[in-house]
């Protein structure tokens, strides 16, 4: 008599928020190593590609909506942007870990009539990326990061909103300084877009104007982190922050138009 097989997928998937769920192909719910995977037969991967050479691993993930597990305004609202997953095959019968199928982050997402597809990219995707940085007048570096060493704490501060129209939020505070939030970003405290954020396009006095509308409705009162954003212009960087030390950028660099001087021109 052969023995019978007891396999079931589980998906391990750890929001940027701090939140983590489990899920499993199987009719009922499994617990591995103390977390409890929640039934969601709808969910089925794609087939796994793993590559002897550099290329990168990729793989599909397909499940149905349930506003149980994962609902269709959360992907929308990019709550799963991000979110790391590893997948893994279980014995269900003796609830533990048979092999260790793959694990990614959640890069595109698209949402067809019956469910949605998440694709997942392996570590291996991360050698994709440029190595080398090319030049630009303008600072590479995001405000406040290890590169740009600018100190945080005091250019962040809490607000809560007023009004809202479309993208412009009116808050009960004003900037520090003329267009301190424009090209910062807006975090959610509050209300249904809670966790959420939002990049600032432009900022003047008590009102912010947001790069897009928020996902959720927004009620008066709500509570909202805002942070200093930068036009990673040398002039800004030198007399706003004084931190032209830091600047990661090539200001002074002849550009383009060099190669089209003349004599005389």
């Amino acid at each position: 008599m052969s023995a019978l097989s007891c396999i079931a997928y589980c998906w391990r998937i750890e929001r940027r928020d701090g939140i983590s769920i489990g899920l499993t192909t199987h009719d009922r719910d499994l617990t591995i190593d103390g977390m409890t995977y929640r039934a969601a037969p709808g969910m089925t991967p794609s087939a796994i590609e793993r590559h002897a050479g550099l290329e990168a691993d990729t793989m599909d993930v397909r499940g149905s909506l349930t506003s149980a597990a994962i609902g269709e305004a959360d992907l929308l609202a990019g709550r799963w942007d991000g979110a790391w997953v590893r997948l893994f095959a279980v014995d269900w019968e003796m609830g533990a870990i048979v092999a260790p199928l793959g694990a990614g982050r959640i890069g595109a997402v698209e949402l067809g009539e019956d469910g949605f597809t998440a694709e997942l990219a392996g570590a291996s995707a991360a050698l994709d990326r440029a190595v080398v940085e090319e030049t630009s007048a303008a600072c590479r570096a995001e405000l406040g990061d290890r590169r740009c060493r600018v100190a945080m704490a005091a250019r962040r501060r809490f607000a809560r909103v007023l009004a809202i129209a479309e993208r412009v939020v009116t808050l009960d505070a004003a900037e520090p300084v003329a267009g301190a939030y424009a090209g910062g970003v807006l975090r959610w405290f509050g209300g249904a877009n809670g966790g959420l954020v939002q990049a600032i396009d432009a900022s003047a006095g008590s009102t912010v104007t947001l790069r897009a509308p928020p996902v959720f409705a927004v009620g008066e009162g709500v509570l909202v982190e805002l942070s200093e954003g930068c036009d990673k212009r040398f002039a800004t960087c030198a007399g706003r922050f004084a931190n032209a030390a830091n600047f990661r950028g090539e200001p002074h660099l002849p550009g383009m138009d060099l190669l089209t001087r003349y004599s005389g021109g």
